[in-house]
């Protein structure tokens, strides 16, 4: 049993496929399939049982796959450090967030940050959903990942930094547009808007302050992100009920408004890491300067 086998076989289980992980790997499914039998032939179990459309692991091989990874995290995360002791100031800090991220709540902090470390790789990753930033900070494959908080996850801890109050925004010609603020339950009740990813975080978070109104909205469009939602509302396709970003611009200003909506609870963002104990020094320092950055500005527009 080797490191090798390990890595492969968590590998798998979590692609559900052994030609997909040979493609990654850039090796054969033959190969891939050896390692697994390996570690089957050493514990004397069966640990993949073969479905229609891949493989998935047995009862045994959950138990494997939970404990490999557990491993692997480990000793990668000792490796890192090890480097982190050896290198000093080089490294890299692997972090999940997207564009909008980057542009409203780190822009200040990754130019500090790069004049500050010149001799750490900053690396940019973009994870679909929160449980895929979780699964990746859980194996080692991220340092931080940036999310809207959420019920406590096991092995993750989580750092509010921020809390977003949630405005209307409306292209300036619309009939809510001068309003100073709007009421959810009596101004939204009826309207149709731009609906964020339903399996998002921040679209459940908004859907639980709604309920929390009394407030169910409708929807006509979806978009992937909060930028399309306000781009499509400054174009008059429709309404959208987003965070008041950093960094956007001030209601008032331009053809798009937005307008408060006070009565809906605000929006917590922040960190997640697997342990803040175990962090490199160079992704603790990038950790905190952004927060640094989003405790000074505040979550006002700047």
């Amino acid at each position: 049993m080797t490191l090798d086998d390990l890595r492969v076989f968590v590998a798998v289980c979590r692609a559900g496929s052994l030609s997909s992980v040979a493609r990654e790997l850039g090796c054969t499914q033959s190969a891939v399939s050896q390692h697994v039998k390996r570690l089957e032939r050493e514990t004397g179990v069966a640990l993949l049982e073969r479905q229609p459309r891949g493989v998935v692991p047995t009862q045994a091989g959950r138990v494997l796959e939970a404990a490999a990874a557990e491993g692997i995290s480990g000793l990668d995360l000792a490796i890192r450090q090890l480097r982190d002791l050896v290198d000093g100031e080089s490294g890299y800090v692997r972090v999940a967030t997207g564009a909008t991220t980057v542009r409203h709540f780190m822009s200040e902090a990754v130019v500090a940050y790069r004049r500050r470390h010149p001799r750490v790789n900053l690396e940019f990753r973009t994870v679909s959903s929160g449980r895929g930033s979780f699964d990746a900070l859980a194996d080692g494959t991220l340092d931080l990942a940036w999310i809207t908080l959420g019920p406590p996850v096991r092995g993750i801890e989580q750092r509010p930094v921020v809390e977003l109050p949630w405005v209307l925004a409306v292209r300036s010609d619309d009939p809510l547009a001068e309003r100073p603020y709007v009421e959810a339950d009596a101004d939204l009740r009826d309207v149709r808007l731009i609906r964020l990813p339903p399996n998002s975080a921040s679209a459940a978070h908004l859907d639980a302050a709604c309920a929390e109104s009394g407030v169910r909205f409708a929807h006509d469009t979806s978009v992937a992100d909060w930028d399309t939602a306000l781009l499509l509302a400054e174009l008059g396709v429709g309404r959208a009920v987003v965070p008041a970003l950093p960094g956007l611009r001030v209601p008032g200003d331009g053809t798009l408004r937005l307008i408060p909506v006070p009565a809906l609870r605000p929006l917590p963002v922040g960190w997640a890491v697997r342990r803040w104990d175990a962090l490199s020094p160079p992704a603790r320092a990038f950790a905190d300067l952004v927060e640094g950055y989003r405790r000074q500005r505040g979550s006002s527009a700047t």
